[in-house]
């Protein structure tokens, strides 16, 4: 029974006209109902050394010109966080965009990939490339409408609308994608008269985009932009000449199959071509294994040691097996090694800054043994290898082996390209192998596909597939993996005498209807609900096709099951 000193909390109340953002210092700010949430960041916060980019709004990424009209919960989105940067790096491409029409309207840009020390590679149609000049032209115009701080307004036209627009323009990538669009409407973004289509959110105006810079990179250029972990610095420009030819190789594979963007896949799989598709893709990687086992082999008499590594879910194991084969055809005997096997016992594992086992640093391995073994082994020595038992934390006897003159070792690990790995190993001995999923299938000439956005999407099918993780389990360990890769592997990328790019450019019509189930069941009030949107609302985008065509030794195999070299030992 209700008391009267209870009652008497509850009084008639007179609706406000306002909105309360609360921020996690628990802080709390108002505002008139429709007050963008650029207002109450800038009430909130003075401009620290790190720009505020976007905010989650009771967990939903939303744009700073997001209009609040109810309380919420407000996190702020900064410049060294993913989203943040995602936006950052999309709205700067419509800076460019914008700066290339103003100074040269008959020259069109196509967004290829990305390069290590931040920056997408660049190509320009229509015209010549831009030489030294015309590019600090257009970096000087760039910074003037920064300065004019230049409002990128949103704004939602009908599906028929926005494709008679792309039609009059000519860019029939983004008519033939939105063809096959669901939803009756599209969001465009409106810079200076210019609209366009970007797949996710922009900054509000181009006064956030201080940080880039444009550097002449033939046969076009780069835009470079911050990585997250300095944000507000530009990293020293390399050139990385290997990645660079995998991407251009890619780039005309995309060319000789007709696939040019996520739009030439769709109508592959609608018009019944994606037979040929996946034929000639896995003939191009069957031709590129053969080449790299034909190298190995034109050295046969110096080579001993195959070292190959690359990141998660790079399709490392397939690879390596398939190589193997392609050996085994050239007359030489591969013997793998497993890494794992040379861990040092438990208690003397380097432990990281949280004082948890850190077993991906290469101090976790014992390298004095390894080595001494290598060597052993190389030289045709009997050696007894060891068994690294998880269970006990411990070494223990393994079998014993005698390598003759025909075989070559070959070890896959995240440590293979790190020269500190095999230093007792002469460096005429090893041949080094780099291997990764470098996809150049854009959904657009102005919309990336990220390489990593790939890989996660094969990791989660992966881990459902083999481990029976969930999506969320997947996710929940993805920000370790891939701050593990950033440490150990892609700093050595560039010492591999080869590079081999494991994607497939019709990979994701098939992952598609196997990951978006898996997505779906994550929880909304997972942590992960941001990620999990993002990448629902990319796969939407892609027709979906079906598993019965991908032949069983394929690398996509290795993620989506049946695959032939599953259990093969060479």
């Amino acid at each position: 029974m209700k008391t009267n000193e209870t009652l008497s909390l509850v009084h008639v109340a007179t609706p406000r006209s306002t909105a309360q953002a609360r921020f996690p210092d628990t802080r709390v700010f108002e505002a008139p109902i429709g007050t963008p949430l650029e207002q109450y960041i800038k009430a909130a916060m003075n401009e620290g050394p790190v720009p505020v980019i976007a905010a989650l709004v009771n967990g939903d990424l939303r744009e700073l010109t997001y209009p609040m009209y109810a309380d919420a919960r407000v996190e702020p989105v900064f410049l060294s966080d993913s989203d943040g940067v995602r936006i950052y790096r999309r709205s700067l491409s419509f800076l460019l965009m914008i700066a290339v029409r103003e100074l040269f309207p008959q020259a069109h840009i196509f967004v290829d990939h990305t390069l290590p020390f931040g920056g997408f590679f660049c190509q320009v149609h229509g015209r010549p490339p831009f030489d030294a000049e015309e590019l600090a032209l257009i970096e000087r115009q760039m910074r003037e409408l920064v300065a004019l701080d230049v409002p990128i307004n949103r704004e939602r036209v009908s599906l028929s609308e926005a494709i008679e627009m792309f039609k009059a323009r000519e860019e029939e990538e983004k008519v033939r994608l939105l063809s096959h669009r669901q939803k009756d409407y599209l969001s465009l973004y409106n810079l200076r008269g210019l609209r366009d289509y970007f797949h996710g959110y922009m900054v509000p105006s181009t006064g956030y985009l201080r940080y880039f810079a444009l550097h002449l990179w033939p046969p076009g250029f780069v835009l470079q932009y911050p990585r997250r972990h300095r944000p507000t610095e530009l990293l020293p420009v390399h050139d990385y000449p290997q990645l660079t030819a995998i991407f251009r190789e890619y780039g005309e594979w995309l060319r000789l199959l007709g696939v040019d963007s996520v739009s030439g896949l769709n109508e592959a799989v609608s018009n019944g071509r994606i037979r040929e598709i996946i034929l000639v893709s896995e003939a191009l990687h069957e031709q590129r294994i053969a080449q790299v086992a034909e190298l190995i082999a034109r050295f046969r008499d110096e080579l001993r040691l195959v070292l190959i590594a690359g990141p998660s879910a790079a399709g490392k194991t397939t690879f390596s097996k398939r190589l193997s084969i392609q050996l085994l055809a050239q007359g030489i005997r591969p013997f793998p090694l497993e890494l794992d096997n040379y861990f040092v016992d438990r208690e003397h594992t380097p432990r990281d800054e949280n004082g948890n086992y850190d077993f991906e640093v290469l101090e976790a391995l014992d390298l004095p043994f390894f080595n001494q073994q290598l060597v052993a082994l190389m030289n045709g020595e009997q050696v007894q290898l060891p068994r690294f038992n998880f269970m006990t934390g411990r070494q223990e006897r393994g079998q014993t082996v005698q390598l003759g003159p025909d075989h070559v070792i070959i070890i896959e690990g995240i440590h293979a390209l790190n020269p500190r790995l095999v230093q007792s190993v002469p460096h005429d001995c090893i041949f080094r192998v780099y291997i990764s999923a470098l996809t150049q299938l854009n959904i657009d000439r102005h919309n990336r596909v990220p390489t990593t956005d790939t890989r996660l999407i094969r990791r989660i099918v992966r881990d459902a597939t083999y481990r029976g993780y969930t999506a969320e389990e997947t996710l929940n360990r993805w920000e370790s993996v891939r701050r593990g890769e950033k440490r150990h592997i892609f700093p050595y990328q560039e010492h591999a005498d080869v590079m081999f790019n494991s994607a497939l450019v019709y990979e994701l019509a098939v992952l598609k209807s196997l990951a978006e189930p898996l997505l779906l069941q994550v929880e909304p009030s997972s942590p992960h609900r941001v990620e999990v949107k993002r990448l629902l609302a990319f796969l939407q985008w892609l027709e979906p096709c079906g598993l019965d065509l991908i032949p069983d030794n394929s690398i996509l195999r290795e993620f989506v099951g049946g695959s032939i070299l599953r259990d093969y030992v060479p």
